[in-house]
């Protein structure tokens, strides 16, 4: 969010405020510079994903919907997904949502999933896929890891970090200061060449600017980084002995499914018993637990799974979009009963925060209303990304990078000093790439005259 800067002629006297001013919009401009191709990607990838409920059913709707028909045991159509997929055990069985939906067999092989739908009817199998083969899969890491792995995660949760420092250094720039609410509220369209389109960057960042902040910090905690260090404190303030209802980045996800996808009898040896083959578990006590799922009415989707390294017994959980809806089931698996249910509020605090900030990034809290709104956030930040670009190509100097020059008196303001070092401080990997950029521009780039001219840097006293 730039505005033309104050004239200047010579140098600023080091209580300037046009110099501060000019300070902190050189500071926007790099980190615009760095984020812009990270935003247009999350605010783009976000878009598509924020549709996912839609999405998702048009794509999967040739294998996902049979006739209504009796069904099979539960247990028989499990058998039929493994026959289809030989090597693999029983991750989970998703419970059919309706009398037409096809029964989904979530079956494990080492770290993957591999997903099974089958007529319940007729026990044929009508689809295999390897989970994160699936488009929504894909797109979420796209968007998260940029189909990285944990390097992916750390650009990205780098890229988000100075994201945050970009709108709030915008903020500033773009605070009235006395002017009229023409290019303030509202773009001036019709003034056309550089107004318009300083305009339709500003207006349009401002406006959507508080949920781009709220998104940008509710997704940190699938970042590798920051939620690694979330995960911790978790663990060790919180005395939180359940199990998070997220995964940081893809690794810590492979981690759990192979867990998940590990029978304890395999595991039997390590306390002097013979360990029995992965087909050991009873998958017929599925069929006595279903009823008492069913009867729980937990929000859809619903996965039962039976007993892994994960956890001891038979389980059933709610895996809806909307974090604040999910409930988890212990199962006797003998007496078909629910032994306990867990429900959202019995979570930690720090889990139930987190839980509502993940729903609102995904835009499934209060539907369709937050859809819209998150929307409309990632087409303002696309909207402000294609300005910001076409205001600079219009303006830049030939042979620089058309940053706004620097001078050599100017001075920070002591609040965006702390702002910074509050900033890197919470951010950690934003704090240590700024230490980085200071010493790199204080020890060599402001010491190479080619380079400093193109950067617009002074020169040192």
């Amino acid at each position: 969010m730039k505005h033309a800067h104050p004239s200047a002629h010579g140098l600023e006297p080091r209580n300037s405020s046009a110099g501060a001013y000019r300070l902190l919009w050189r500071w926007h401009f790099y980190a615009g510079v760095f984020c812009l191709p990270f935003v247009l990607w999350l605010a783009c990838t976000g878009l598509i994903y924020l549709f996912k409920p839609q999405i998702e059913p048009l794509l999967e709707r040739r294998y996902a919907q049979v006739a209504e028909a009796p069904r099979q045991l539960a247990s028989a159509q499990v058998a039929a997904a493994l026959a289809a997929v030989p090597g693999t055990v029983l991750n989970a069985y998703r419970v059919p949502q309706a009398p037409t939906a096809a029964a989904q067999v979530l079956l494990g092989r080492g770290s993957e999933i591999v997903r099974v739908y089958v007529d319940p009817s007729s026990l044929r199998v009508l689809h295999v896929v390897r989970d994160n083969d699936r488009f929504m899969r894909v797109i979420f890491y796209l968007h998260g890891e940029l189909m990285l792995g944990s390097a992916g995660s750390m650009v990205v949760e780098l890229a988000a970090s100075w994201t945050i420092l970009l709108l709030l250094t915008g903020l500033y720039l773009w605070w009235p200061r006395g002017r009229r609410i023409g290019g303030v509220l509202y773009p001036r369209l019709r003034q056309g060449g550089r107004v318009f389109w300083r305009d339709l960057h500003a207006v349009t960042a401002v406006w959507v600017s508080m949920l781009a902040l709220f998104l940008l910090f509710s997704g940190l905690p699938w970042a590798k980084s920051w939620g690694g260090l979330l995960r911790d404190a978790r663990q060790h303030w919180a005395h939180a002995h359940r199990v998070q209802d997220w995964t940081i980045g893809s690794a810590d996800e492979r981690t759990a499914i192979a867990a998940a996808n590990t029978p304890p009898d395999e595991h039997a040896n390590h306390h002097g018993m013979a360990a029995t083959s992965p087909g050991a578990i009873d998958d017929t006590a599925l069929d006595r637990v279903l009823p008492a799922v069913e009867a729980e009415h937990l929000a859809a989707p619903v996965l039962i799974a039976p007993p892994s390294l994960k956890h001891a017994g038979w389980t059933a959980r709610s895996d809806a979009d909307d974090r604040s809806r999910r409930a988890d089931l212990i199962l006797d698996p003998v007496g078909g009963k629910v032994i306990r249910r867990i429900d959202f509020a019995e979570r930690p605090w720090l889990d139930r925060m987190l839980g509502y900030g993940v729903a609102i990034h995904e835009g499934v809290l209060f539907p369709p209303l937050n859809q819209i709104l998150s929307a409309l956030t990632a087409l303002g930040l696309i909207t402000a990304c294609i300005s910001a670009a076409v205001l600079w190509w219009r303006r830049r100097p030939s042979g620089t990078l058309g940053a706004p020059t620097s001078h050599e008196y100017a001075r920070y303001p002591t609040g965006f000093i702390a702002l910074l070092v509050l900033l890197g401080l919470f951010l950690p990997l934003l704090g240590l790439s700024m230490l980085v950029v200071l010493v790199l521009e204080r020890l060599a780039l402001r010491r190479l005259p080619a380079i400093r001219r193109f950067l617009g840097l002074s020169a040192l006293p």
